[in-house]
């Protein structure tokens, strides 16, 4: 099924056998049971994306597919959408692509649950970008920075969780930015709310963030040594309370090393990340830590050994007045009020919090300042956590559910508004669709004056001690009677017994969750913070931020801002959707949990997302590619059609006799009303494609035959020489070949002529390098008899020397006409004129001692003002030489000359061109040469040696250079080159 689909090319061929590919295709539209069979079915082909119109639809299915290499991701590139199979490729594609051609901003928001798959689908679409963009050393510089920038991410940022092993505890927007070619060129991110909590406490089986473990577990001695740490987990508070410290599907100590190597490419300096991790071990420190009671039951923190290397991060006095004492604003003065030794414990564990999260903040922008550019055409990725619902739901987790509220609102309206957008903009009057306005939850959450927030900020601001009861109190005094709200004191009969005294529960459109936490807040942090002797700490905790007189903003208020902030980012850019989707909660391959799935369905918004889409017409194409797929159906529109595409789809759905009440036409596109008319035309265009393979078929395999008859026809009745790839024909040059020793007939002829062509040519590629050399001259064939005869008088005539020169003139001046007939003006004046062996006098050949083979006079010009200069060019076995009487003036390799060039018209100019990879080398060579076509006719047959480059490894190139010789070699040249020498041919002939 998964390789049958893979390559089917259109998104409703296989329908019938993997379900519907796209729900908005989907005929009970309104099912939620029929939703859930088609996704079952799929998954359980291992069809884990489908689509809901763009919006994709992503199933994990907790095991390795084969489905994310690099020949899918090329299978994706630059293909329409609905094209090929659903695929996170397809999406990434189809946003980069459209960001190009309109210019515009877009972002791809990642939801669903813990385990779902969110992370990995932000990795892909990265992966994706990093392949498919254009490649540069700059921008792959940026592409590794980019990539790098999860793992530090991850390390810092996820967790393993009972529900997912690498769990992102943290919400991310990332923008990739790119130029107008398409380059990715940086990139920026904005985290959200991390799950400061995790880093004291653990639920069993979860593990608190990686980066605590594989500093501890892969850290180098000599660093643990300098921070103080044991190479054991099991020391440190922080670590242990999940009791889940080793994990078989996590190896600390290679991700230690992957972060370290991340944290160099993205330019943190040594010091950046001595005092990181300085940090680190400083929490962990920080966990161990314990208090007493003195007499009167105040805290005090015992004189153990953790208070040296607390000391080393943080002014030991001032943390131990931090961690036991309150400040209180009574009018004029400020008194210190002492903790309690669990006060002290809550104090202790809110500031560890408060250090890692602002370092965290702190990592995020030190990765921005490591991609930011000045680009502003993006792409956003925007990695959420899910809408979750825990038997111990914390403040954060009710941050989470909250931040779910505001994406579902904004979900619905960006959904409507494209939709509605799109109808308006083809001229299609919009119906309304009924859906689920969560606006009452998030009123709820964050009106001003009466919302759970604003109350939470007036609890913090009041005198006296804010606790979670007196929070309590308030809410139900303000909000008592919403709806949405329930307390034990506000609950019924029946659901009071479900409800602790001190909790409370909010009715989410994804469902109820019942929330209970603990508010402290120590107004000393800041001060002890700001004596800290760690860089890092320094900058994050600033002595320019407000002091205790003005209290700074709730972590929940900030929150709700940068959500604010987030909305305002989201609805400037263009939407795309991955709805990420876990089957079960064990983690297990092919396991479809229908009640935890149908939940996931339902706060996703994936019904009302459907029905939306679905709003009057579940079909919609523009004319071009509608026409494309269905004109065969119509003998109008098939093969090709001369007019409009709007014209040619009015023909085309004439023909199939669409109703009116079925179809609407736009500007730009069709709209079909019902999938059962859209499949109806898919059947029919099936049916039709089949019918016309056969014919093209048929035809194809006609032509083919007639072709090959109509060759051995003209073999057969007009014979002609062919070469013994085929253009003799077969029957003739066979019969020819059986009889080559017979007398010269009908049936030999034409075998002979070919034989006698054949040995020409070769004869004239091969010429002997001297007319005393008798023994190089190519052997005849045996049935050229004449031929053989004639070398044998010639041999053994007086007069040999004076024939061979003439029948060497003869085979130069054949390929000299090969070079140059018809190309050059001049060549006809110059075919009466001999070639002689060498043009330069006598001395000039007694001065240098390497073999000549041919010299001539040349005037060479200068570079620099073209002044002439009279010069000898000299020919060897292995270079060209200028020469000025005996002195060599310039060397050229045969290795390094690129090509000869000449004008076509009648003068004597020729440019040699050298390869200037050596600085010794001077350039290009302008000459002139009274005899041209001779020099260079000498000069092809003297290139007998030739080289060819190749990468050694990236940056690094070798040579192998080829020649002949009397007997094959292989070795090393002084040149540090490879020599190839061959056996020359024409010597052993």
């Amino acid at each position: 099924g998964v390789a049958g689909e893979r390559g089917v090319r259109a998104s409703l061929t296989a329908r019938d056998r993997v379900g519907i590919q796209d729900f908005v295709l989907l005929d009970a539209y309104t099912s939620e049971s029929a939703f859930l069979d088609n996704l079952r079915k799929r998954f359980h082909e291992n069809l884990i994306y489908t689509y809901v119109g763009t919006l994709l639809v992503s199933v994990n299915p907790y095991k390795d597919l084969d489905i994310y290499s690099k020949k899918q991701m090329d299978t994706y590139m630059g293909v329409n959408f609905f094209e090929l199979p659903p695929h996170i490729y397809a999406l990434a594609d189809n946003v980069f692509r459209t960001m190009l051609s309109e210019f515009n901003n877009h972002f791809i928001l990642i939801s669903g649950e813990s385990g779902a798959g969110k992370t990995e689908a932000s990795k892909k679409i990265l992966q994706f970008y990093a392949v498919s963009c254009p490649s540069t050393k700059l921008l792959n510089n940026v592409r590794d920075r980019l990539l790098l920038s999860n793992p530090v991410l991850e390390a810092f940022g996820n967790a393993k969780t009972l529900k997912n092993d690498n769990s992102s505890r943290f919400g991310k927007y990332m923008d990739i930015q790119f130029d107008h070619r398409g380059g990715a060129v940086g990139g920026h991110i904005l985290s959200y709310l991390l799950e400061k909590s995790r880093v004291v406490h653990q639920n069993h089986g979860e593990r608190n963030f990686h980066i605590f473990y594989q500093l501890v577990e892969g850290g180098e001695e000599d660093l643990l040594r300098w921070l103080g740490l044991e190479r054991n987990c099991k020391n440190y508070r922080y670590l242990v309370q999940g009791d889940c410290a080793k994990v078989s599907s996590i190896n600390d100590k290679s991700d230690w090393k992957t972060v370290q190597k991340a944290l160099s490419v993205i330019d943190f300096s040594e010091s950046d990340t001595e005092h990181l991790f300085g940090i680190i071990a400083s929490v962990l420190h920080l966990g161990n830590l314990k208090f007493e009671a003195d007499a009167r039951g105040y805290a005090t923190i015992k004189n153990n050994q953790e208070t040296h290397w607390v000391s080393k991060v943080n002014c030991l006095s001032v943390l131990q007045q931090g961690l036991t004492h309150r400040k209180i604003e009574a009018k004029t003065e400020e008194v210190l009020s002492p903790f309690s030794v669990e006060h002290a414990v809550y104090a202790r564990d809110a500031l560890a919090k408060a250090i890692y999260g602002r370092t965290f903040n702190w990592l995020v922008n030190k990765i921005n300042e490591s991609l930011d550019s000045s680009r502003k055409m993006v792409v956003g990725l925007l990695d959420i956590y899910g809408f979750e619902v825990f038997s111990v739901n914390s403040f954060e987790q009710f941050c989470i559910n909250y931040c779910n509220e505001k994406l579902q609102q904004l979900f619905i309206q960006l959904t409507l508004k494209s939709e509605q957008e799109e109808y308006e903009l083809e001229g299609i009057e919009w119906e309304p669709v009924p859906y689920f306005n969560n606006k009452i939850i998030c009123d709820l959450v964050e009106e001003k004056f009466r919302g759970i927030i604003s109350l939470l900020d007036e609890e913090c601001l009041r005198p006296g001690e804010a606790t979670d009861l007196t929070f309590l109190e308030k809410m139900e005094e303000k909000i008592g009677g919403h709806p949405h709200f329930v307390t034990h004191k506000l609950a019924d009969k029946n659901t009071r017994k479900t409800l602790e005294r001190g909790d409370f529960r909010l009715l989410h459109y994804a469902g109820e969750v019942t929330y209970y936490w603990l508010m402290y807040y120590s107004s000393l942090f800041h001060k002890v913070m700001q004596h800290s002797k760690n860089a890092i700490i320094k900058h994050c905790f600033p002595s320019s931020e407000p002091d205790n007189k003005k209290r700074p903003e709730t972590v929940v208020t900030q929150f709700k801002n940068s959500l604010v902030g987030l909305t305002e980012i989201l609805t400037s850019k263009e939407p795309w959707y991955v709805r990420c989707i876990k089957p079960n909660e064990s983690k297990q391959p092919a396991k479809f949990d229908d009640v935890l799935v149908r939940h996931q369905v339902k706060y996703l918004g994936l019904m009302e997302h459907l029905r939306v889409r679905r709003a009057g017409f579940a079909y919609r194409r523009k004319y071009e590619i509608f026409l494309q797929r269905y004109k065969a159906l119509c003998p109008d529109t098939w093969p090709n059609w001369k007019g409009t595409p709007a014209e040619g789809v009015r023909c085309l759905i004439k023909h199939l006799g669409y109703k009116t009440d079925e179809y609407k036409l736009g500007r730009t596109k069709i709209f079909i009303r019902h999938p059962r008319t859209l499949f109806a035309t898919e059947d029919a265009f099936q049916v039709c494609k089949h019918q016309l393979a056969t014919r093209i078929q048929a035809k194809y395999k006609g032509y083919r035959v007639k072709e090959n008859y109509l060759k051995q026809k003209e073999a057969v009745i007009h014979p002609v020489c062919l070469s013994v790839r085929g253009e003799l024909g077969r029957s003739r040059f066979i019969k020819g070949f059986m009889t080559r020793n017979q007398p010269a007939c009908i049936d030999n002829s034409e075998y002979l002529a070919y034989v006698r062509q054949n040995y020409l040519t070769r004869l004239k590629e091969n010429l002997p390098k001297s007319v005393l050399d008798m023994d190089s001259w190519l052997t005849p064939p045996p049935i050229l008899k004449e031929v053989n005869e004639l070398f044998m008088f010639l041999k053994n005539s007086p007069c040999y020397i004076v024939w061979m020169l003439l029948l060497l003139q003869l085979l130069l001046k054949a390929q000299t006409s090969s070079m140059f007939k018809g190309k050059k003006e001049n060549y006809p004046l110059s075919v009466c004129r001999p070639f002689v062996d060498t043009r330069i006098g006598k001395i000039v050949l007694i001065v240098f001692h390497f073999i000549i083979h041919y010299g001539v006079p040349v005037v060479k010009y200068d570079r620099n003002g073209f002044r002439p200069r009279l010069r000898q060019l000299i020919f060897t076995q292995e270079a060209a030489y200028l020469v000025e009487e005996t002195k060599i003036k310039q060397r050229i390799d045969f290795t390094s000359l690129k090509g000869v060039s000449v004008s076509n018209l009648s003068d004597n100019f020729l440019i040699l061109h050298v390869t200037c990879d050596d600085i010794k080398q001077k350039g290009d060579l302008v000459l002139q040469c009274d005899f041209l076509y001779e020099a260079l006719t000498n000069l092809k047959s003297s290139l007998s040696v030739f080289s060819v480059r190749f990468d050694i490894q990236p940056g690094r190139e070798g040579f192998v250079d080829f020649k002949s010789g009397q007997e094959s070699m292989v070795y090393r040249a002084k040149n540090g080159h490879l020599m190839v020498v061959s056996v020359d041919r024409k010597s052993n002939s």
